[in-house]
């Protein structure tokens, strides 16, 4: 069990943990509630890339969370602050036109840019997409993977998600992308800054074995991994520090 007095933060995953298909976890807003009234520092955590940090914090907020944008943790965060201060501060951005909301600053080349900033673009996926970006990489652009998820899981089931694009363009442009999204070292430390406490005083809670509980572990944290997302039934006990049937739970571990 994890003691409550030696959780002083926790970084809680958004998609499959206090939200299922846009919709809040039952008894998720009041497991956060409770977290907030018990002075746990929180951040929340995503990989999601067709939205910007402000739309998920809206997305949230009508679901019911009280939170703010600056709460939420994306990969964006990381890949704006990479080209910015590169050598080379150009990108040619394979976002959606949300998600260009997180890169303030960064100017597009479409001819020649220092990289290539991959989220997902869901149908914005066409060959002619694709095609100019493995021209770039062929020219010298940098790939930069907002994250490496093969798919995600929306109201009308599993679609394909960032992480199988980049490896077509791994493969084709015979490169290998830079990624700052889960379950990269990059955002752990990043969210470990912005939390401002020690790996052994936070919780990382999420749905994903791979992004959350092993990489929350390698970042020197304690983890828990809920059922209700891609966790599911059959994950192994031994997979975080506890797992959970839902983050609804949470308040009851943490003592």
């Amino acid at each position: 069990m994890v003691r409550l007095d030696e959780v002083r933060g926790a970084l809680v995953d958004v998609d499959g943990t206090l939200l299922v298909a846009d919709q809040p976890v039952p008894g998720a807003v009041a497991a956060l509630d409770v977290l907030r009234c018990r002075g746990i520092a929180l951040r929340l955590t995503t990989n999601t890339t067709r939205r910007s940090r402000a739309s998920v914090g809206a997305v949230l907020r009508n679901a019911g969370f009280a939170v703010e944008d600056d709460e939420v943790l994306a990969p964006s965060i990381l890949a704006r602050q990479r080209v910015l201060t590169s050598n080379h501060p150009t990108a040619l951005l394979l976002v959606s036109e949300d998600a260009r909301r997180d890169f303030a600053g960064v100017e597009e080349d479409q001819e020649a840019p220092g990289f290539v900033v991959l989220g997902d673009l869901g149908a914005g996926f066409t060959f002619d997409v694709l095609n100019a970006a493995f021209r770039a990489l062929r020219s010298g652009a940098r790939l930069l993977a907002l994250h490496r998820n093969p798919y995600w899981t929306g109201p009308a089931g599993d679609v394909l998600d960032a992480g199988a694009f980049v490896a077509a363009l791994e493969c084709g442009a015979a490169t290998k992308a830079e990624c700052v999204g889960k379950p990269e070292s990059a955002f752990f430390d990043l969210a470990l800054d912005v939390i401002g406490l020690p790996p052994n005083e936070v919780l990382v809670v999420g749905d994903d074995p791979e992004n959350d509980a092993e990489a929350g572990a390698a970042a020197g944290c304690r983890t828990v991994l809920v059922r209700t997302g891609k966790a599911g039934r059959g994950v192994s006990k031994d997979a975080a520090d506890c797992i959970l049937d839902s983050v609804a739970e949470l308040p009851n571990v943490l003592a």
